[in-house]
């Protein structure tokens, strides 16, 4: 099986083709370009680098979030319109998922964190289970407080992964004596590994229903202005 996967969730646009689980492929861009001028661009690229034509890919993977709005639709509307025209299969995977498995090899609490403003994070909790990823935890929005208190409570070494680490980094190095943070070549959900994760479950038959929609853990900025507005929040 050969999957083309795709993350346009965050600053950085990623594609990478997996084949038999193993990466063939992959283009990373960090870059003040809008993604959805250069995400078709780079599936293009990719394709043709690995010598490879859109006929020959048996599925597809997106992240489904969470992150930001614009970008997750961005990504999910170029994977449904390739699925859709080629009549192949989707999975969507959490980017959480795919920060977490960047780190799978260590021994302890591992901590995906992505930045979601005014002092909160995106995150879950996992641990590597006799070299499989477990989830242990729903995913969550939290204060930078109270992820340090659940770590505490966990009481493992833990390491943390994600955009998230630059901007809380010293706050949690004061707080958690035990915690390590991953190189910056992995804090972000890179295609290849949501590939990996992805490849997987389309090999089990798990693919998404058409209206698969993105989930954002919270409100749009105008969705929170409207609530605040009407005296909802």
């Amino acid at each position: 099986m050969i999957v083309l996967s795709v993350d346009s969730s965050s600053n950085s646009a990623t594609v990478a083709l997996v084949a038999n689980k193993s990466v063939i492929g992959e283009i990373n861009i960090t870059d003040k370009k809008q993604h959805s001028e250069v995400l078709m661009t780079m599936i293009d690229s990719a394709l043709k680098l690995c010598g490879l034509t859109i006929d020959q890919i048996d599925g597809y993977v997106v992240s489904k979030g969470p992150g930001s709005f614009t970008g997750l639709r961005i990504g999910m509307a170029t994977i449904k319109g390739l699925s859709l025209g080629s009549n192949k299969p989707t999975v969507s995977v959490s980017n959480l998922d795919g920060l977490a498995y960047n780190v799978i090899t260590h021994k302890g609490l591992i901590c995906p964190i992505m930045d979601a403003l005014r002092g909160n994070v995106y995150t879950s909790f996992y641990e590597n289970s006799n070299g499989e990823l477990k989830r242990l935890t729903d995913y969550m929005i939290l204060s930078i407080d109270e992820l340090i208190t659940r770590c505490i409570e966990d009481n493992r070494p833990v390491i943390f992964v994600g955009d998230g680490t630059e901007k809380h980094r010293s706050t949690i190095e004061s707080a958690l004596k035990n915690s390590v943070f991953a190189p910056p070549h992995l804090n972000y959900a890179r295609a290849s590994t949501l590939g990996l994760i992805g490849i997987n479950l389309l090999e089990e038959g798990i693919c998404d229903e058409v209206d698969a929609a993105p989930f954002y853990l919270r409100k749009s900025q105008a969705e929170r202005e409207y609530d605040k507005k009407m005296g909802l929040e």
